[in-house]
Order: C-alpha cells, then sequence, then structure tokens
C-alpha cells in the first residue's frame, strides 16, 4: 500500500509540473510562433491591415524588394550598424571589464555606473542624446567647439554623420552589457591558471592573450551572437533621434526595421512588411548559424 501511495504522489506531482510548465510554453507559442508562422503567411499576401481581404499574390512581395532602392539602403543601413558597431562596444566593453576585474575597492560603482545607460529607457536615452547633438546655443556638444574656437558640426543633419552619431549613442547605451557578461566570464576563470602563468614568469601581455582571452571564448561568442541580433533589429534610437523618425536625411540612418514599421503601419503594405521581416529573419538566422559553426570549429 505505501508503494502504491508513494506512485500516486509522484504521479500528482508530475501532472502538476506539467500544468505548469504548460503557462509558459502557451504563452511563449501565442506570442512567439504564432505572430512568425503569420508573418510568413502575410509576406505571400496583398493586405492593407483595413480591409479582411487577404489577397494571395505569391512571390510577388519578394520580387518587388529586389527592384525597391530604399529596401537596398535601409539594408546597407543595418549592416553598417552591426560592423561597425558591435567590434567597437566589443572592444570597450571588455577593457572596461578587464580594468575594473583589476579594481579592489568600489568596483560596484563602476559597475553600476556603466550598466545603468543599457536599464534606461531607450527611447530616454535617445531623447537625451538628440539633445546633446543639437546646433548651438542648445547643443552641448557644438557648445563645447565652439567655445574652443573649432567648427560645429550637423550631426543628426548631416547625410556623412547622422550616423555615426546614432552608432555613438548605441554603443554608449550597450556597453553596460557587454561589460557585465564580459566581467562574469573573467570571474568564471580559475585564478590557479593565473598564479601558474606568473610563477612562469608570463607578464600581463601574455597572461591577457594566453589565458584571458581563450578562455572567455564561449563569452565572445555569445555576445557577438546577442550583439548581431540587436543591432540587425535596432529601431528606438533611429525613431526618436532623427526628424519625425524618418531615419534621415535622404535615409541615410534608416534601419531594415524602421522601413518595416513605416511600410506596414504607414503605407499599411503588411504583406510586403512581412515579407521584409521574413528576410530579417532569415539573415539573423544565416549570421547566428554562422558565428555558431566558426565558434564551434575554432574549439
Amino acid at each position: 500500500m505505501a508503494t502504491i501511495a508513494k506512485h500516486s504522489v509522484e504521479r500528482t506531482k508530475r501532472r502538476w509540473a506539467y500544468v505548469f510548465l504548460s503557462v509558459p510554453l502557451v504563452f511563449y507559442v501565442s506570442i512567439r510562433f504564432y505572430p512568425t508562422l503569420f508573418a510568413f503567411f502575410l509576406a505571400f499576401t496583398d493586405w492593407n491591415i483595413v480591409s479582411k481581404n487577404m489577397n494571395f499574390v505569391g512571390f510577388e512581395n519578394f520580387t518587388r524588394l529586389f527592384s525597391d532602392p530604399v529596401f537596398w539602403i535601409t539594408l546597407q543601413n543595418t549592416f553598417k550598424y552591426v560592423v561597425f558597431g558591435l567590434p567597437i562596444s566589443l572592444l570597450i566593453g571588455f577593457i572596461l571589464a578587464y580594468q575594473i576585474d583589476r579594481v579592489q575597492k568600489v568596483d560596484g560603482l563602476y559597475k553600476a555606473m556603466y550598466f545603468i545607460p543599457y536599464i534606461t529607457s531607450m527611447v530616454a536615452v535617445a531623447w537625451v542624446w538628440r539633445w546633446l547633438y543639437q546646433p548651438v546655443p542648445i547643443g552641448i556638444f557644438n557648445n563645447i567647439l565652439s567655445s574652443l574656437g573649432l567648427p560645429t558640426q550637423s550631426f543628426l543633419t548631416s547625410k556623412t554623420q547622422a550616423l555615426p552619431s546614432i552608432l555613438a549613442t548605441t554603443v554608449w547605451a550597450d556597453l553596460g552589457f557587454q561589460m557585465i557578461i564580459f566581467l562574469a566570464g573573467i570571474k568564471a576563470i580559475s585564478p590557479n591558471l593565473f598564479e601558474a602563468a606568473r610563477i612562469d614568469g608570463a607578464n600581463n601581455r601574455q597572461i591577457l592573450f594566453q589565458i584571458t582571452i581563450p578562455q572567455i571564448k564561449p563569452t565572445i561568442v555569445f555576445l557577438c551572437i546577442t550583439g548581431t541580433i540587436r543591432y540587425l533589429r535596432i529601431f528606438t534610437q533611429v525613431m526618436n533621434m532623427t526628424y519625425q523618425g524618418e531615419g534621415g536625411p535622404l535615409n541615410s540612418t534608416k534601419p531594415l526595421v524602421l522601413y518595416i514599421y513605416d511600410s506596414a503601419f504607414k503605407s499599411f503594405k503588411m504583406g510586403y512588411a512581412a515579407a521584409m521581416t521574413v528576410i530579417l529573419f532569415l539573415l539573423i538566422l544565416l549570421v547566428t548559424l554562422i558565428q555558431m559553426v566558426v565558434a564551434r570549429d575554432e574549439k
């Protein structure tokens, strides 16, 4: 009888475990999987979001993408954010983590100072930096340049300076996350490795390149993958820092996600926007798989 009662209790526990696990599973499927599959369906339709009719058009939306100059401009801008922003943020984030790891006192204060921008609303960050970039007498940066006798800059109103200006904001806000993850990776390295290296006469440079960096390679791979996804999906900064959220001037800062938003909710071309969403999804998937394969081959 005791054995039967024990099995009954175990079955009850197992059933309740499945019940509790099903709640987040249902939520995830309804929030993630269903919209994703629905976006794939919409990509083959011509739907204006207002009408109930969804006209099936096949690959027409995808064919139209290849002849759309704005699509190629936004795609190029998106890759610029990734190619220039991600390496800079990774490098600075690692330098900060490496230096903070060597600080014995008030290291918590330094962590908080660099991490606060990351947890701050990106809308607020974008508007503060937009104010900093304003012309004289409003903008802080141009006021500093003017006081030093240097020419003021156009920043967000310049076709060549607008993207680097937004990129600087993005990197600054992203540093806290990179730094914290790098710091966790460095802290996880066994102190015995450093002690043995110093006993063998290794200097700081040798320890850095032969022990620290190789040991945190999984951390670097993780940050590369997550960072690539974040930069490919950049939206809020551009939306709030450019004039009327258009990604200007002349689409010079407009990323693909903002073009998707404009196509869907301003031009009401939901099918066309869904086609671009599918392209972005495939790009993120491809880049992630490439990074994972490269990281696995280097082990």
